[in-house]
């Protein structure tokens, strides 16, 4: 990896590891899973604002530069899109000529040895009690292309930190979230498929399946037996879906203090 770019994330872990460190309990399981000698891409669950960071750190305390793709217009803002180029982050266009970039930026990650990080669900879950909802091919896309491992990283214990939607953290008392590493996501019955919708959407399945477990064994509890579609629950694709603070499901419109949240799961 470029020096620069290891600058780059030498200086936000400054920032952000001490920060973390006082605000959280850390917990990590599984670490001698995550592959050292290849790229690979990372799929965690996603249910708070503060998931990348939860999972950023305990990938660069492993010695792993995560690099994380981000909505393209993060990176046109001053002093952030400057920290995100820095660091080799992957600009993310939904639509128009640029928007196979990020799989081009993806893939350069992995033949270099990195670690991708895609949420699969491509936004925050709108599952009302945080279980992983549908997923989306971003993933499974990018698998199939490079054939890179797909290894599920799980947490739980975030939304105690800042809640989703929240406007500020809940520092006291201190905090405890756990992360586990999985084993490599079994996709070896898609291998040498052409990348159809009806292949990525059964490997997005597989992918959310193995997800939901872990998070499953990470609860103690069990998941409904029908995955939250939000397409089924008249709820947007992107973006927030409810007012900041509230933490239930439904359908509630968006409203105008509503932003749209980085969107992973699709590699156009």
């Amino acid at each position: 990896m470029k020096l620069r770019t290891r600058v780059f994330f030498g200086i936000l872990a400054g920032v952000a590891r001490p920060i973390m460190n006082v605000l959280i309990g850390k917990e990590w399981y599984g670490l001698d899973r995550l592959p050292q000698d290849e790229g690979f891409i990372v799929v965690p669950n996603h249910y708070t604002e503060i998931d990348p960071i939860v999972v950023g750190h305990m990938l660069y305390n492993q010695n792993i530069m995560p690099h994380f793709l981000a909505k393209d217009g993060l990176f046109r803002t001053p002093v952030l899109g400057a920290v995100l180029r820095g660091a080799n982050q992957i600009p993310v266009e939904r639509s128009g000529a640029g928007a196979g970039k990020s799989l081009v930026g993806a893939r350069g990650v992995l033949d270099a040895g990195g670690a991708v990080v895609i949420y699969p669900e491509g936004t925050l879950t709108r599952d009302p009690e945080l279980w992983p909802m549908k997923g989306r091919t971003g993933a499974a896309r990018l698998a199939l292309g490079t054939g890179a491992k797909v290894i599920p990283v799980v947490h739980w214990g975030a939304q105690e930190v800042f809640p989703r939607y929240a406007k500020r953290f809940k520092i006291f008392p201190r905090k405890k979230v756990k992360v586990v590493v999985g084993r490599p996501v079994d996709l070896s019955a898609f291998a040498g498929k052409h990348g159809d919708k009806a292949t990525l959407e059964a490997m997005t399945e597989v992918i959310m399946n193995d997800i939901t477990a872990m998070v499953e064994d990470l609860r103690g509890e069990q998941a409904p037996a029908l995955r939250w579609d939000p397409s089924a629950h008249q709820q947007s694709a992107h973006g927030r879906f409810v007012e900041r603070g509230f933490t239930g499901g439904g359908s509630a419109k968006k409203t105008k203090n509503d932003v749209e949240t980085t969107e992973t799961g699709d590699l156009q």
